[in-house]
Order: structure tokens, then sequence, then C-alpha cells
């Protein structure tokens, strides 16, 4: 495996040198004639909402399965990654799957969120039955592994981690958030937990919910969740008209979109994606949206 070019750290100069070229229009050309990074962490072309709704992004995918027997912290799963090496490392997400489930259930989100320019590991769990406490535990185990341990190591950038998770492994990603703030995103979807105040989050989190959800209620669960989150935190609700709470479980284009959206915005820091969050998604498959808007 060839090793990815080392990316420069997210300092205040470079920051202030994407400000400076986005007021001054400026784009930056590379052989291809496609648009170059402006920043230091934005990976793929400028994106378009037909990107976002592609089964796959502009990045072709690997996979690797991890044995439960060489781990420590969770239950093995699968690893997707960008295969190229040439825009530098990337940033990583965990993505753990509900009470009874496994990763096939949700499994289509692997290649999906990878081929926009991540390194995703889904999770087995230690056991079917493990709580939300004990899957948020797990999610950082796994990011653990993935950045010290794993053969992809090498194409992580460790400082930009996520966590996702669907039901009970939803609500494992707000207690990851809430016991590691130093992650950049958390992805709840259709998140059950008993805990119903997360006032303590500080990691910019994405719910996403169903309007016709009976077993974790987005009365009792997805609103009540996002309403404790602080503004300061940066937040937003995605509230999926009509869908049930196993709506992860099939390929889902208003998920895969906002999700990928969120994870661009806060994990590679790519202002780019902004319009996708403000004013945000809309149409005959979204009952409701709601979001902080982050300044550009």
């Amino acid at each position: 495996m060839s090793s990815p070019t080392t990316t420069r750290p997210r300092s205040v100069a470079a920051r202030l040198g994407l400000s400076a070229a986005l007021v001054a229009g400026v784009v930056l050309a590379g052989p291809s004639g496609a648009a170059q990074a402006a920043g230091p962490y934005e990976r793929g072309p400028a994106p378009t909402t037909a990107i976002l709704e592609a089964s796959r992004g502009p990045f072709a995918t690997a996979s690797q399965s991890v044995s439960s027997l060489g781990v420590t912290g969770f239950g093995g799963g699968v690893i997707y990654y960008p295969t190229s090496t040439s825009e530098g490392t990337f940033g990583a997400i965990a993505i753990s799957p509900g009470y009874t489930a496994s990763w096939s259930s949700i499994s289509w989100l692997g290649p999906r969120i990878a081929s926009h320019g991540f390194v995703v590991i889904g999770i087995e769990t230690n056991t079917r039955l493990d709580q939300p406490d004990s899957r948020g535990r797990q999610l950082l185990a796994a990011l653990d592994y993935l950045t010290q341990r794993s053969s992809v190591r090498s194409r992580i950038d460790s400082s930009r981690l996520a966590v996702a998770g669907h039901s009970m492994g939803g609500g494992g990603s707000l207690e990851a958030a809430s016991s590691r703030p130093s992650l950049q995103a958390a992805v709840p979807l259709a998140p059950w937990n008993l805990d119903k105040s997360w006032s303590e989050l500080r990691v910019p989190t994405l719910i996403i919910g169903g309007e016709s959800d009976s077993v974790a209620p987005v009365a009792t669960h997805s609103v009540p969740f996002y309403n404790s989150i602080p503004s300061s935190a940066e937040k937003a609700y995605l509230e999926l008209n009509g869908a049930s709470h196993f709506f992860p479980q099939t390929t889902n284009t208003p998920t895969g979109r906002q999700m990928v959206a969120w994870l661009k915005r806060f994990v590679d820091d790519d202002t780019r994606y902004e319009q996708f969050l403000c004013p945000g998604p809309s149409g005959s498959a979204i009952q409701e949206y709601r979001n902080t808007c982050p300044s550009a």
C-alpha cells in the first residue's frame, strides 16, 4: 500500500487563506481542469445535488473484513476506504447497527460514504442485545482500532473522526459524542436512548428520524434529543415523511445525501457543502428540517 500525502495542519492561517480565496472568487484548477481543494481537507470535485444523490460518489473504494478475534472492545466488522492516495489522508467514521441487528442491515452506508472520501468502519457489536452506552464505547473502540492498528491507518487523519448508528446504535453515537468531545461529527439515525437530555454535547450532530417511527417515536426520541443539544454545538434535525423506524435498512437517498453533506462540512471542514445544510433539503420525502445553520 503506498503512503498518502501528508495533509497540512488546520491552522488559522489556512482558514484565513481559504476565506480570502472565496471572497476573491478564486478557483484553482489542476491538470485535468477539475477544481482543486481550496482548503486542506477538501476532497473530491465541487459538490452537486446529482453527485450527492448518486449511489456512489467520485472515489473508487475497496473493503476488507475485520475479524472479532483480532480486535478488542467491539465485535469486528467491515472497513470501506477510498483506493486513491493522491489527495492525502481522509477523515473516518464508525457506524453501529441497531438492537438485535448486524452490520449487514445498514451496510449500504459503507461504500456510499467511503466513495465521497472517508474511511468507514461498520461494526458488529459484542452481542446483538448491547444497549446504547455499550454501543457508544464500541464505536470509540472501533475508531481507535481503525486509526492505531488497522491496515488502512496510514490513510486516516486521526484528528477528523465521526460516529453514527441506527436505533440503539444511534443512541450509542450520542453516547460516544458525549464522552469524546474531540469528535468532529455524529449522525444518529432513528436513535433510541432512555437518556433524553444531551445538553453536554459539543460535537456537531445531525439527527435523522422517521415520521412514522413506532419503535423510537420522534416525539419522544429524535426531537427531544435535538432540542436538548446546545445550538453552539451545531445541530440539524431531518424528519423523513412517512418513514418507519427501519428506513436506514434500505437505501435511502435523503439519508445518504444529508449524511455525506454533514460529514463533509464538519469532518472535512469543507464549506462547499454549506449549501446543502442551509436552507437544507425539501420536497415530498421531507417532513421537517431544522438547522442552526453554521456560518461558512
